[in-house]
This record gives C-alpha cells, structure tokens and sequence, in this order.
C-alpha cells in the first residue's frame, strides 16, 4: 500500500485511490458527531450560494457551515458540534459548507473512493481501508482555510498514514499537543463564542466512532454515508 500525503484542494483534485480528506477542527469532526445523533445524512458543499439554494428547495433539511470559522447569516447552526448539540438532528438531511473540509471533499474526482478523516474516528478509517487493500492511499490535508497547513489536520494525516503502514503511533499527548496549537486558540477565548471550548475537547476525541463516513456519488447531490466498521472482537481463552 502506498500512503501519499498532499494538502489542500489542488491535492484533493490530484487525489489517487482511496482519497481521505482531512479537517479536524471542525468540518469533518462536526459531521461524524452529526451522525452519531442520528442524522439522516450530510450533504458537503463547496459553495455558499448552493448550499443556500439547497435550504431553499428542501426547507426542513438543516443548513450548517461557516467562513473564516464564524457561522452565516441565516444557517440553522455555524461548524461547531457543540452547538449542533442544541439541534434535533435525527432523521435529518444536512447541507454543510465550510472553508476548508468541503473544499477539498467536492474537490476529489468522482473516480475516486471518499472518505472524511479526522480524528474521532481514526481508528475507524484505518480499519476500513485496511479491509480494502488498495494499492494507493492519499491523505488530503485541508489546512486552515485550505491555504496553509495546521497541526490538528497535519498530526491526523501523520496517525493515518502510519497505522495503515503497520506503524503504531502514540496518542495519549495529541490533546496537550493540540492544545498549544495556533488553530487551538479561538477555542479558550471568550470573545470567540463562535468557537465553544467544547468544540476542541469533542474534536479531539481520538477513535470515539467505530464508522467511517464515505461519499456517495450516486446520491444527487453527493452525500455521505455511514459505513460501519466495528472492532474486531479479541477471542478469549
């Protein structure tokens, strides 16, 4: 298995394999935790003006999302799990637009099997691709604002890749390590209410979900889907 690292949307264009396209804080984090409540599915997009007009067509799915991290006038929730939590999800379709996660998502050809990461359910997307055995991977770095890189999205590419090389890598310091990130900052200030302090701990949750979630491209618009992939059961004596 090849592992390949690339970063942004252009890396997302160029995308080989199995794509695993990677926002932490907070995109694809949001949307693991939305379906664990429940949700029907999430439908990623790139563009505001679309995902509006969704919310036009469709006036009971929910509207979420945000630019430069702060919520948009009129959406239903901005890009926290924290304030989803606030939402009655279950059953519901959700559009989701973002700076950084769902660039990338929409940007990866349609050829290419999708996946989001992030840290929550690391272990999870691990397992799945493992069960696949494909001859390449990539990993797609986001970044802040899918312009330059960031710790979070950087060190779950790095646990990724080196899981899936058989690699085992510690996580027991991620969370104090994040917790001194640039990208970390907004959390622990009060003036930044569009960043709740419980938004770095629910993202920071390493292997809480044993699913993956995976874009389906037959769906229009393209969405995701829960895939699960439980722990292999350790067989006692």
């Amino acid at each position: 298995m090849q592992v390949t690292v690339v970063d942004h949307v252009v890396g997302a264009q160029s995308a080989q394999g199995v794509a695993v396209v990677i926002d932490v804080f907070r995109a694809f984090s949001v949307a693991a935790y939305a379906f664990s409540r429940g949700a029907a599915t999430v439908i990623p997009v790139a563009e505001v003006d679309y995902a509006r007009e969704l919310k036009r067509q469709h006036p009971d799915w929910l509207l979420i999302g945000e630019r430069h991290a702060r919520p948009l006038p009129g959406f239903d929730c901005g890009n926290s799990p924290a304030d989803l939590e606030k939402l009655d999800v279950a059953g519901r379709t959700i559009i989701h637009t973002t700076h950084a996660g769902t660039q990338g998502f929409t940007s990866v050809p349609a050829s290419v099997e999708t996946l989001t990461g992030a840290l929550v359910n690391a272990g999870a997307i691990v397992r799945y691709i493992q069960a696949l055995r494909p001859e390449a991977v990539t990993l797609v770095r986001m970044g802040h604002e899918a312009r330059e890189n960031c710790d979070e999205d950087d060190l779950c590419a790095e646990l990724l890749r080196s899981r899936l090389l058989g690699e085992p890598m510690p996580v027991g310091g991620i969370r104090e390590q994040l917790r001194k990130a640039s990208s970390a900052v907004k959390f622990f200030d009060p003036a930044c209410d569009w960043a709740p302090e419980r938004d770095f701990d629910l993202c920071t949750r390493v292997d809480e979900f044993d699913f993956v979630l995976q874009r389906d491209s037959s769906a229009s618009p393209p969405r995701l889907r829960k895939i699960d992939v439980p722990q292999p059961r350790i067989e006692t004596p």
